[in-house]
């Protein structure tokens, strides 16, 4: 379905080439408008001061402010922005910091451009998304670490057993599903797996997400490795 409104965005990075050519790729998709550029923390937030957008696309290697150092003030800043990490960083502290400042994704700037995108699309819809590469490290980190680390993402442990209660509310299609999202697999590959429709997939993730009251894919890998499913 055709949107209504074009998803109005900033785009902030410190290479001009880069940033241009990026601009030039999201202009030839009608689902977006790009309303500002910026090439560093204090001009981006000149610039959102001025046209206030809905998706920010913030690079984290900044000259001064590092990115991911700035999220929680445009957050409070600007109430409603979403903000979607562009990156070449694979450091994985870098992305624990960027999704415990607020961060709504983290893609690496080796994605294709229809799957950056896509993610703009998921993120100004209200899901997290992260680049694969990126989401299986976020899921070893979290398989052995303490529960502090574990809590920092959202979730604590608590006890296998609850888990797996927790696990009893799905259905065995909806189990299936359940753990082939823990191994990042994308709603493709998983209809290709289970042989149904990627529209079915679509709705029994759906029901996941009410069943375990989570919201996004990521939420659901990091559930299944902080209680040992994955």
């Amino acid at each position: 379905m055709p949107m209504s409104e074009p998803i109005q965005l900033v785009v902030v990075d410190d290479h001009p080439l880069f940033r241009r050519g990026l601009i030039a790729l999201l202009s030839q998709d009608e689902r977006f408008v790009v309303v500002g550029e910026a090439s560093d923390v204090g001009e981006a937030q000149r610039v959102l001061d001025k046209t206030p957008p809905d998706l920010l696309l913030l690079d984290n290697h900044l000259p001064g402010v590092k990115g991911v150092d700035a999220i929680m003030a445009f957050k409070a800043a600007y109430p409603g922005l979403r903000i979607l990490m562009l990156t070449v960083s694979e450091d994985e502290e870098d992305l624990s910091k960027a999704l415990q400042n607020g961060a709504d994704g983290y893609l690496l700037k080796t994605a294709e451009s229809d799957q950056l995108c896509d993610a703009l699309v998921k993120v100004h819809e209200g899901h997290s998304v992260i680049s694969p590469v990126m989401l299986n490290k976020l899921v070893s980190t979290l398989r052995h670490s303490s529960p502090p680390a574990a809590e920092a993402t959202g979730f604590s442990h608590a006890g296998d057993k609850a888990a797996l209660q927790q696990l009893d509310k799905l259905s065995p299609r909806e189990k299936d599903i359940f753990f082939l999202i823990a191994q990042s697999l994308s709603n493709k590959q998983i209809a290709r797996d289970l042989d149904i429709a990627e529209t079915t997939v679509k709705i029994h993730i759906q029901h996941i997400f009410k069943k375990l009251s989570l919201t996004s894919r990521v939420q659901i890998a990091v559930f299944a490795a902080s209680h040992g499913l994955s």
